[in-house]
């Protein structure tokens, strides 16, 4: 019984000890397919670098070479420099043109010319593209159009803005209409954010043909000197059909659009300063249209003149009006708008008891702050803006009126005059009004009166609210008497000065209920903040509507 007890015991171990040694060789055999699957990991993730590095290179290293000589910055360096640090998510690295013709089928287009994804900035999140000139010069292709229309899509689902970067020679020749396509879907939906969420063009390199459009349909359009070019026909072809020779910058460059055409919102010296602008300019918006933009600690102003010693007692001398501005605004940070375009108006961004306000002031240091054509557009299209994304409106107004003149009248002065007319009555937000001088005529009326729908209007005793100036009124109203005068000029000086005292100060419209009160220049600032405190919750009802016929 005990040699078989003992038999049984060892018939026990030993089977233990071969299952011992089979779950060992089993456990080996799984470490070597774990580490097999480790290796097969290992070795796609590293395939995945590679195919990435060659990908992030664009065009190789030549082409990047022959960039950064022209002094531009690469596509990928532009967007790692304007967003947040680390923050970046590319989308589509792998997608490639289909075009098999002309030769195309032999051709590798990293990422087709353009890089997408999303990323933030001061820590709010926005989408971007930039187009890749290293790639085949940046052309767009259908498959290039449609990696900006996703990430375009993307942005309006999210409710985000969206900055498209520029650089590309314009469409890709090689593939016809599917790169007219392409160009004709982006514009579609640069028509559809308007107003919805912010869009920011930033012209750094060639803009050109249809291109052009894509930034004219966005919000605002940044660029810089010696690197930006937009036109819709180059040199080339007016030099052909034309004759006239005109080299690229003097037809279409930075300083061309900020100053001339007005195409251009803001002008930089680098493309550094330019996505500093650009960061300014967002730290002002908000991320969409339905929501308002973000309120900052309230900061005092720092500028050290006072109002009244701003503002020249002689009506006819000139002063700069944003020395008003930065008076009144926190920590007198005003930031301007289109500044080299159309000066006699002024349009910017500044803040006032920490929330975002729009800014529109006559600017009596240019053509006496009169309205023409140009500025009237500058200023009808700010106010829509800021009437589409919640921003209140504050006008300073001092002009004697629109610009007269046969130029103005034929360049149609009345259609571009209306659009400020309907720019302001249009627009729902808490809109402020203060008369700064001079109120005259239809001017008075256009700069945001109580007629055009303005919730306050206030007027400093230097305010002259008139149908026109004293010295044409008192020509026409006193003609007889002048004319039978021994001394024409002194009666002239004397019927001028009656009528300024008469009708030619703000308390005529005051007793008529059209200035809300005459103010002391020290009271600008508070009031400001008042009205704009008891107007946070407005509304204001239209007639419904599918859409106004503005006067384009």
């Amino acid at each position: 019984k005990k040699l078989n007890s003992t038999r049984s015991v060892l018939h026990k171990e030993m089977l233990a000890h071969v299952n011992c040694l089979n779950e060992k060789e089993e456990l080996e055999k799984k470490v070597q397919e774990l580490q097999s699957l480790l290796e097969e990991k290992e070795k796609n993730i590293e395939e995945l670098r590679e195919l990435k590095a060659v990908a992030e290179k664009g065009g190789g290293d030549a082409a990047i070479e022959k960039q950064i000589s022209m002094g531009k910055l690469t596509a990928r360096e532009r967007i790692l420099a304007l967003l947040d640090e680390n923050s970046f998510t590319e989308f589509d690295l792998f997608v490639e043109h289909e075009e098999r013709n002309f030769g195309m089928d032999k051709k590798v287009l990293p990422g087709d010319g353009v890089i997408t994804g999303i990323g933030t900035i001061n820590g709010n999140p926005v989408c971007i593209y930039a187009q890749d000139f290293t790639v085949m010069g940046g052309s767009l292709g259908l498959k290039h159009a449609r990696k900006i229309t996703k990430i375009m899509d993307h942005a309006l689902k999210m409710k985000v803005p969206c900055i498209g970067i520029n650089d590309s020679g314009g469409a890709r020749i090689q593939e016809g209409i599917g790169a007219l396509a392409g160009y004709g879907e982006i514009f579609y939906r640069n028509t559809m954010a308007s107003g919805v969420i912010p869009q920011i063009s930033v012209i750094l390199g060639p803009c050109a043909g249809g291109a052009v459009y894509s930034p004219a349909l966005t919000d605002f359009v940044f660029v810089v000197e010696n690197i930006s070019k937009m036109f819709i026909t180059g040199p080339n072809v007016i030099e052909s059909v034309l004759g006239e020779k005109i080299s690229q910058e003097e037809l279409g460059g930075a300083r061309v659009h900020a100053e001339t055409t007005g195409n251009a919102h803001f002008f930089a010296k680098s493309e550094m300063e330019c996505f500093e602008q650009i960061k300014t300019l967002l730290s002002y918006l908000p991320a969409n249209n339905t929501h308002k933009a973000e309120k900052l600690a309230v900061k005092d102003p720092v500028f050290n003149k006072h109002i009244e010693e701003i503002i020249p007692s002689d009506p006819k001398q000139p002063y700069d009006v944003r020395d008003i501005i930065r008076a009144v605004v926190d920590d007198s940070n005003f930031f301007e708008i289109q500044e080299l375009f159309a000066k006699n108006i002024v349009i910017g961004f500044a803040r006032i008891n920490g929330d975002t306000v729009g800014i529109v002031a006559n600017q009596p240091m240019y053509l006496a702050g009169v309205l023409d054509c140009d500025s009237a557009d500058k200023a009808a299209r700010f106010i829509r803006y800021c009437d589409s994304f919640n921003i209140p409106i504050v006008t300073l107004e001092d002009m004697p009126g629109y610009l007269p003149g046969v130029d103005q009248e034929h360049a149609g002065v009345i259609r571009h005059g209306a659009k400020v007319l309907y720019a302001y009555s249009e627009a729902t937000v808490p809109k402020i009004t203060i008369i700064l001088r001079k109120a005259y005529g239809g001017g008075y009326i256009a700069m945001n009166s109580r007629h055009l729908g303005a919730d306050f209007v206030f007027a400093l005793p230097s305010a002259e609210i008139a149908v026109m100036g004293p010295e044409g009124a008192a020509n026409i109203i006193f003609a007889r008497e002048i004319k039978e005068a021994e001394d024409q000029a002194a009666m002239r000086e004397l019927k001028v000065k009656e009528y300024t005292r008469k009708f030619a100060n703000p308390f005529v419209a005051a007793s008529k209920g059209y200035i809300d009160a005459v103010i002391e220049p020290s009271e600008m600032r508070d009031l400001l903040i008042h009205t704009l405190s008891v107007s946070k919750e407005k509304e204001d009802y239209r007639p419904v509507k599918k859409h106004g016929i503005p006067p384009f």
